[in-house]
């Protein structure tokens, strides 16, 4: 029987709820997550396990569905025939803990079988948090591949830089017919993101399939053509180059680095803080960036993640929550992105918000991080007691109290949740900075991060 201690609490109903794959599943979840479905609940925190959910929880059948729950990442198992993940049973045992309603209790067997298994494919290092290895080409420069012989090595560096040679011709004679002629883009814009792709250089391939987006503003086209430019004459000039920017171009180009490469470098730990979780199209593959900063050295970091249709996305990274973690970092780009090599215990509530600046602040360390990594597309920024501010015809924008500004990404919407959780009163906001403006991800308050 279970003992009747209750656990303490660590996640609230929002960031539960942001587990679900979908609205009818969050409605499900809160629907079973009262007592007469379950039959029994509890958590194991034996330490011979991680940190496990599990519940007995009555279906349609005569025997209940097993739910179990790793908080360590956390990880999902359900023995009913959902095919959504986490599952409806899932997110309502998640919901009664986060409620309180769930005992201490050590775990049944097939709870610890399920756990032992997991361990033993971790230690075979078959298994690993689901975010660590991408699921299909992002064209962000890295792969979770094992690594290739030198011969596949030189193959490879030949097709890139005859591609790179191609997109540089095919750059000057968009100068030469004018960005008139340019900004209508076409089949030519298609041609070229294709040969891209074909030489292996899919990063500089994602580079110009986003710069299709800005077509219409000529001097946001000529930026964007200018990197690319940029790009390539690096690339050709690697042996030249400072090691820290070498890697930035051998990334933002997208020669892969092998996953054991990286998990091979020096750990950094820390806790680490989840400031916010944005997913974005790609070329019909889903790429999901999670913006986290130490909570002891304020140091960002982003985790990437993908997924091609009928996939799902990793749920590990929930906003306003923090771990203890190893964390191994790939070379060159600005914020580095980073491997979760080791956890050393579940997530956690924050409790305040790391690396907090003023605006002024903030553009001064972005301006820092592009003079390492010239292709900087996004920027995770801190914003310390700032106020949403609508400013006329200019859209929204925030502002802090020495009278600095930031303007709001218009394509992020009006931003009326922000506006209604600050009240106007100033606070601290977390979000992705781009040439668009600042797309809030999350707002602290009332002594948690509101996601946005």
């Amino acid at each position: 029987m279970a003992e009747t201690t209750t656990v303490t609490t660590v996640w609230t109903t929002d960031q539960v709820m942001a587990l679900a794959p979908d609205s009818s599943a969050q409605r499900a979840a809160r629907g079973l997550a009262g007592d007469r479905a379950w039959l029994e609940t509890g958590l194991s925190t034996a330490d011979d396990i991680d940190p496990t959910l599990w519940g007995l929880c009555q279906g349609s059948g005569s025997t209940p569905y097993q739910t179990v729950v790793d908080l360590t990442e956390p990880a999902f198992k359900c023995t009913c025939p959902s095919r959504k993940f986490p599952c409806k049973h899932a997110l309502a045992l998640l919901l009664r803990w986060s409620a309180g309603a769930v005992p201490a209790a050590v775990a049944p067997s097939w709870a610890a079988a399920w756990q032992a298994a997991r361990a033993a494919r971790a230690h075979r290092g078959n298994s690993g948090p689901v975010s660590e290895e991408p699921k299909s080409s992002s064209g962000n420069g890295t792969s979770g591949r094992a690594p290739v012989s030198e011969k596949a090595q030189a193959r490879r560096a030949d097709r890139i830089s005859a591609g790179l040679d191609e997109l540089d011709r095919w750059l000057a004679d968009q100068m030469r017919s004018g960005l008139a002629g340019t900004g209508k883009g076409g089949p030519a814009w298609d041609n070229m993101i294709a040969r891209l792709v074909d030489a292996q250089a899919a990063s500089a391939a994602g580079i110009l399939r986003r710069t299709t987006a800005v077509l219409g503003s000529p001097e946001r086209l000529l930026g964007e053509l200018a990197k690319l430019h940029l790009l390539v004459g690096g690339y050709r000039r690697l042996d030249e180059l400072p090691e820290e920017l070498a890697a930035s171009v051998r990334m933002r180009v997208g020669v892969p680095i092998a996953t054991e490469t990286v998990l091979a470098g020096p750990p950094v730990r820390d806790r680490w803080q989840v400031h916010g979780v944005r997913d974005e199209i790609e070329d019909q593959l889903t790429v999901r960036r999670a913006w986290l900063r130490g909570a002891a050295s304020s140091e960002p970091l982003i985790v990437l993640s993908f997924a091609v249709a009928g996939q799902t996305l990793p749920i590990d990274l929930l906003p306003g929550t923090e771990f203890d973690a190893d964390v191994c970092l790939y070379p060159g780009g600005q914020p580095a992105r980073a491997l979760i090599a080791k956890r050393h215990a579940p997530p956690e509530r924050m409790h305040f918000v790391a690396g907090a600046l003023g605006i002024e602040d903030s553009l001064r360390a972005h301006a820092s991080a592009l003079a390492t990594d010239p292709w900087l597309d996004y920027w995770p920024m801190v914003l310390a007691d700032v106020c949403p501010v609508r400013d006329g015809s200019s859209g929204w924008a925030l502002v802090d109290a020495d009278g600095f500004g930031l303007p709001l990404d218009p394509a992020a919407g009006e931003p009326w949740r922000l506006v209604a959780v600050t009240a106007g009163r100033a606070a601290t906001v977390t979000g992705e900075w781009s040439a668009a403006g600042l797309r809030p991800l999350g707002v602290w308050a009332d002594d948690r991060l509101v996601r946005l």
